[in-house]
């Protein structure tokens, strides 16, 4: 479920690219921000703690998606209140691009096999389960809070 939302989000990024008008580049940035938003709550609230839990070594690497989740949450929240016609809209959606990619490949190289190789597949069906469920309740805007401090 994880990697179909990386595939949908790199998706909007090659469109975004590849649009023409400032209209269009608003649109896509809009699904780009609702698609993240939601993604990083059902990893907040279900993936993260259940990885960090079951699987120790994951911990440092819960622990800097967490950051740049929040990263991104600040950018994205800038990127929603901007028009198309503003001269950093493009630019900060290029830069969210770049985190997003760094994000993913962490992600599906570093931790997801570690996730994968401690976990039955029972276990993991039933975190996809709870995951799922969460999305029906995930905000569809970025929510950023202030960085936790530890």
């Amino acid at each position: 479920m994880l990697k179909d939302d990386h595939k949908t989000v790199k998706r909007l990024f090659r469109e975004f690219d590849r649009a023409d008008n400032g209209r269009t580049k608003k649109s896509i940035a809009d699904k780009i921000v609702e698609e993240l938003s939601v993604h990083a709550y059902i990893e907040e609230e279900v993936f993260y703690p259940e990885a960090r839990e079951r699987v120790p070594t994951t911990e440092d690497l819960v622990l800097e998606g967490y950051e740049e989740h929040h990263v991104v949450k600040w950018l994205m929240a800038e990127i929603a209140d901007m028009s198309p016609g503003e001269e950093r809209f493009e630019p900060k959606v290029k830069v969210l691009a770049e985190l997003v990619r760094h994000h993913v490949e962490e992600e599906e190289e570093d931790w997801f096999p570690k996730v994968r190789d401690a976990l039955s597949r029972t276990d993991l069906a039933e975190i996809g389960e709870r995951m799922e469920k969460a999305k029906t309740k995930a905000p569809h805007t970025p929510k950023p809070q202030p960085a936790a401090r530890g």
